[in-house]
């Protein structure tokens, strides 16, 4: 004969949890991707604000050096000389003498924030001015609403 086996009553299942469940760490990962897409986004703005004002200061600070360049030289730099007869002397200056620069103490004339060349003319066309300055803006194109130039000021 076999021997009894005495059957134990179990205890009511219980559930101890020791950690979270796969649905609540989903939701929690969507919250913070949810925050994180929405601190980019802010941060992203931010930057592009921060370009278009670096821009609008930098040719701001092409003001002086090309009115020290007029009163020295008794002219404009030519759109063919551009920015860069701030730094060295044109050749097609009549007397050269007259060119005291460089008037900037860079080595060279810096791209905009985008990485594009600076723009110059002059006489200006956006406005009465005798000369401009400007950006072509973040997406690089001449003549429309991107553009960052001295005749804003």
């Amino acid at each position: 004969m076999r021997p009894s086996r005495s059957f134990r009553a179990s205890p009511p299942f219980r559930r101890d949890r020791a950690g979270f469940t796969l649905t609540e760490v989903m939701i929690v990962l969507v919250i913070l991707m949810t925050i994180a897409g929405v601190g980019i986004l802010a941060i992203g703005r931010s930057m592009e604000s921060a370009r278009k004002r670096e821009a609008a200061i930098k040719i701001g600070e092409f003001k002086t050096p090309i009115e020290m360049f007029r009163l020295h030289v008794g002219r404009l730099p030519l759109v063919d000389e551009g920015l860069e007869a701030l730094l060295v002397c044109p050749g097609t200056l009549p007397i050269p003498e007259k060119w005291e620069g460089p008037y900037l103490s860079i080595s060279a004339i810096p791209p905009d924030p985008w990485g594009n060349p600076y723009q110059y003319v002059a006489p200006g066309t956006h406005s009465n001015s005798e000369w401009e300055v400007w950006s072509l803006g973040p997406n690089g194109v001449d003549g429309d609403e991107d553009d960052i130039g001295s005749w804003q000021r």
